[in-house]
């Protein structure tokens, strides 16, 4: 079998890793939950790629995404539940549906109003979902509470800002980023009186309090709570390396360093970095 540009020619490498006897041992083995977790990794290898503003690395990164779609709905195949050709009809599907400004005859829009149509359709779409599960005698998922339709496998950061959006749909917000600030300097306050108690559980209670509150912050400014803490993961991880790099240049280690040193030249490094 030789490399293609073809999806089909991927479905059926897809398929020989799958196949009894001849396939790939591990392939074999695997199930959707087992995967999972390479499906979430990829997503944010994409993501990493993109940070990084490299194209070559974000090419290989969506085809191993892509193998991940690809692999998940093989397996659906083999249950005969779906195939990837479902998978692509149900999303061309909906695109269409949902941008009748563009496939239909409802001609240019203001974004409000586009905004205002997606949502309709979404609905409508939901309810065809609850019908279609009650055809084939499966429970109706549908969220019983606002809140229960945020998955809960979402990283905290993301998941915490997509529960306040919700909330915020029915007036549960403030109106003022400086409130949000406020509420962060009451619940570092509230971090120092758990200290001073010495109460791990009321510490792990309060720093999350706090991170819960600076994603509301990151939100009523419109920063994405994700992305800026992979920039200042990012920004850590150079400033280090030049307290390294500086160390070693002085034929000192990390190890022998003192905090001292250290400091000093992590100051040093943020002067550089400007």
């Amino acid at each position: 079998m030789k490399p293609s540009r073809k999806i089909e020619d991927f479905l059926r490498v897809m398929a020989a890793l799958r196949t009894p006897v001849t396939g790939c041992p591990w392939d074999l083995r695997q199930d959707f939950a087992s995967i999972v977790s390479f499906t979430i990794e990829e997503a944010y290898e994409v993501a990493d790629a993109i940070e990084r503003a490299d194209l070559v690395d974000l090419k290989d990164e969506l085809g191993d995404l892509l193998l991940q779609v690809v692999f998940h709905s093989r397996m659906a195949e083999e249950q005969g539940a779906f195939d990837f050709g479902d998978v692509v009809l149900a999303i061309t599907t909906k695109m269409i549906r949902r941008h009748p400004h563009v496939f239909g005859d409802a001609g240019k829009l203001p974004e409000s109003e586009v905004n205002r149509i997606w949502a309709e359709i979404k609905a409508q779409e939901k309810a065809e979902r609850r019908q279609a599960r009650a055809a084939q005698g499966l429970p109706d998922d549908s969220p019983v509470r606002l809140l229960d339709s945020v998955p809960t496998a979402l990283p905290g950061l993301t998941r915490a800002m997509k529960l306040q959006q919700k909330a915020s749909t029915v007036g549960f917000d403030w109106n003022d980023a400086r409130m949000v600030l406020k509420k962060i300097r009451e619940e570092t306050a509230e971090i120092e009186e758990a200290l001073e108690r010495g109460e791990q559980a009321a510490i792990k209670d309060e720093i999350g309090d706090l991170l819960f509150a600076v994603v509301n912050l990151a939100r009523h400014t419109d920063v994405d709570p994700e992305s800026a803490v992979r920039g200042t993961n990012e920004k850590f991880m150079q400033r280090f390396a030049y307290i390294e790099d500086q160390l070693k240049a002085r034929g000192r280690s990390l190890d022998a360093a003192s905090l001292e040193e250290m400091d000093a030249l992590w100051n040093d490094a943020k002067s550089v970095a400007r």
